[in-house]
Parts: C-alpha cells; sequence; structure tokens
C-alpha cells in the first residue's frame, strides 16, 4: 500500500508541475497569481523528489533483504533483515 501512495504522490506531482508551470505561463501575462504559479511548482517538484527518494529507497531495502522474504516467522523475518541491514 505504501509503495502506491509513493507513486500516486509522483505522479500528482507531475501533474502539478505541469499546471504550475501553465500558471506561470498565464501568471507572466496577466500579471496576477505569480506568488501561488511559484507555490505550485515548487511544491510539485518536493513531491516529485521526494517520491523518488522514497522509490530508491525501497528497491534499496528489497535488495538488501531478498533473502529474508520467505522466513518461518515474523522474529526470523526481523533477525534477517537486522543482519542483512547492520552487517553482523
Amino acid at each position: 500500500m505504501s509503495t502506491s501512495i509513493v507513486f500516486v504522490g509522483g505522479l500528482l506531482g507531475v501533474i502539478g508541475l505541469a499546471l504550475g508551470i501553465g500558471a506561470l505561463v498565464t501568471a507572466r501575462r496577466t500579471g496576477v497569481g505569480r506568488g501561488r504559479a511559484i507555490t505550485g511548482v515548487v511544491t510539485s517538484a518536493l513531491a516529485i523528489v521526494v517520491s523518488v527518494l522514497v522509490a530508491v529507497f525501497f528497491v534499496w531495502y528489497a535488495n538488501q533483504t531478498q533473502e529474508c522474504y520467505r522466513p518461518d516467522s515474523f522474529q526470523q523475518y526481523k533477525q534477517c533483515v537486522q543482519q542483512h541491514l547492520t552487517g553482523n
């Protein structure tokens, strides 16, 4: 579920960035709403960056702990993940 939130957030960030850039073009023509358009572009860009960073982290985490996905219990899974992430 959390990965879908990341990808939906990234997609909405791309849509927001496109709309923000369109708003900047309109604000340049009309002289109204430039601050809001810049805020939209900045927050959309941040949403994209955060989504990419979280996706990269998920891929890294899955790669580091892929042997741990077949444990018999959650306790074994936790121990396996801890061993892989700490190097012990």
